[in-house]
């Protein structure tokens, strides 16, 4: 089974591959810095969420 995402965190992170997908990588503390440019979040819980989802979504993007 695999993690379960909050369906905000999915938003902003469909969001931001659809605005910014070239920018991001497969390394979680460069998305980490750019999640922190191209939002306002505050919470360092989320904004680390968010980037791993990115993250995630990057690396399964890239392999196929």
């Amino acid at each position: 089974m695999g993690n379960i995402r909050q369906k905000g965190i999915k938003k902003i992170t469909h969001r931001l591959i659809t605005e910014y997908g070239d920018i991001f990588t497969k390394d979680f503390d460069e998305n980490k810095h750019l999640v922190s440019k191209y939002t306002t979040i505050e919470s360092k819980v989320i904004r680390n969420r968010v980037a791993g989802y990115v993250t995630r979504k990057m690396t399964h993007i890239r392999t196929e």
